[in-house]
């Protein structure tokens, strides 16, 4: 990937996977009624702190809260950064 942003400290930048658009019945989910993505793929990780070592590595799959991290448009694509502390679990 030929992004040039570095997160800084304990942070990490995560391309979140596109919303469901059928369920699994079957039934297409209206644009109005989707829900955001809770799972996503880690692009880039911060260094961390001296009191933090990063766990996650670029191209891990990770689980993160409904409404953590800050929204971002790089490059026409859509991302989230958050806190290493705001993921809940590597899949």
């Amino acid at each position: 990937m030929g992004l040039n942003i570095k997160p800084l400290s304990d942070r990490v930048l995560i391309e979140p996977e596109a919303a469901e658009t059928k369920t699994a019945s079957g039934i297409y989910i209206p644009e109005t009624a989707k829900e955001k993505p809770q799972r996503g793929k880690v692009v880039a990780v911060g260094k961390g702190n001296k009191d933090h070592d990063m766990t996650v590595k670029v191209g891990d799959t990770v689980l993160y809260g409904k409404y953590s991290g800050t929204e971002l448009k790089l490059e026409g694509s859509d991302y989230l950064i958050m806190r290493e502390d705001d993921i809940l679990a590597i899949v």
